[in-house]
């Protein structure tokens, strides 16, 4: 839906050459260029796994909308900006999301806000140890009257799922919520039912109590695109929440802004961002520095590295790094948009030795240093 309200599908009108939005709906980038064409296979796929055409990127319809939907989120959710470009990251590529932060930050809210700005379904689901796979994923229950078995869908059965303190949750339970992640579909009673698209998982954990959880083992945290460490709010921004909550806005549901269609189509255009070879260049050696921290790192900083990225941190990176693009309205990758995405892409991939967390030395403050030992393109 646009903006306005008025229920057509902001890319509805979309021309042959490109998406289509209102001028008025949003201002033009300054580093606008008009598509380049690619160079080889890595400057984006020319068609969906389908084998219809990516539609050509149209930076400025792909901004307004993205801007719809962070103004519609803004409403309920005071601050927090790296949280809502983070879910944005996770919607536009199709990605998921681990959120890390202590209670009361607004990642429900904020979550139930961005399923609402699509006009997609939300559920949540709060992670206990006697949690089962089938509250997840979905049981079959005999209906007397029918004399027969009925499937009954589980919560994961929605466009935007949050999973709240997913390390409470048993190793069990982990592991099918993770497989519906993967494969984008749930098995029950010998039948397949695939998830609702778009569909976005966003698991959060508490960094502070421990007692009564269970680990996310290093191979199912790598299938997170992203992890992000959410900050506590200024006093300005809590005076903010507080005046907000006096003046009713919370009260208020957030109207849906764009439609799934719309969603759809902004992540044909993210997977056509142009890509340069260079940049994919920048990334995987990013990536591989990881995994030789002595050769890129002070001695003093490279013991702390016990496993570095796989190469689906040089995947999330490329993904991402086109939907960073594509969300500050430009049709192609740039050096920054790999830097301004490190922390989030290679936080929960590199794995620090109990010395470092002896030594309260940051993962960080290790990913810092790879980016500053590697040349910029």
């Amino acid at each position: 839906m646009d903006p306005g309200g008025t229920g057509t599908p902001i890319f509805a009108r979309m021309p042959p050459t490109g998406l289509s939005i209102r001028g008025s709906e949003m201002n033009q980038p300054r580093d606008h260029r008009e598509p380049t064409p690619p160079p080889g296979p890595v400057a984006g796929p020319s068609a969906t796994p389908s084998g219809a055409p990516v539609p050509k990127v149209d930076p400025r319809a792909a901004r307004a909308a993205v801007e719809a939907v962070q103004r519609a989120v803004g409403r309920t959710v005071v601050g927090q900006e790296r949280l809502r470009e983070t879910l944005l990251l996770g919607l536009v590529t199709g990605g998921h999301v681990l959120l890390e932060s202590v209670p009361g930050l607004a990642k429900t809210t904020a979550a139930h806000a961005l399923a609402s700005a699509i006009g997609g379904s939300f559920n949540r689901i709060q992670c206990t140890p006697d949690l089962l796979p089938s509250d997840i994923v979905g049981t079959q229950i005999y209906d007397a009257a029918r004399g027969e078995f009925v499937t009954r869908l589980g919560p994961v059965h929605a466009n935007v799922v949050l999973l709240d303190e997913i390390n409470r949750s048993s190793a069990k339970t982990q592991s099918a919520m993770l497989e519906a992640m993967q494969e984008r579909q749930t098995s029950i009673g010998g039948a397949i039912h695939k998830v609702p698209q778009p569909f976005l998982v966003l698991a959060t954990q508490n960094p502070i109590e421990q007692e009564g959880t269970y680990r996310l083992p290093e191979a199912q945290l790598d299938r997170f695109m992203v992890k992000d460490v959410l900050d506590y709010p200024t006093p300005d921004q809590e005076a903010e929440i507080i005046r907000r909550l006096d003046a009713g806005v919370f009260e208020e549901a957030v109207r849906a802004v764009i439609s799934l269609d719309d969603v759809r189509t902004l992540q044909r255009s993210a997977a056509a961002v142009h890509l340069e070879r260079s940049i994919v260049g920048y990334i995987t050696h990013l990536v591989a520095a990881t995994r030789d921290p002595r050769r890129w790192l002070p001695p003093e900083l490279a013991r702390y590295v016990e496993v570095g990225a796989s190469p689906r941190a040089s995947i999330a990176f490329a993904r991402a790094a086109r939907a960073a693009a594509l969300i500050r309205g430009r049709d192609h990758v740039i050096p920054e948009d790999v830097r301004h995405l490190a922390h989030r892409v290679l936080r929960h991939r590199i794995v620090l030795s109990y010395e470092a967390t002896a030594d309260e030395v940051p993962v960080e403050r290790i990913i810092d240093g790879f980016v500053g030992a590697l040349r910029t393109p």
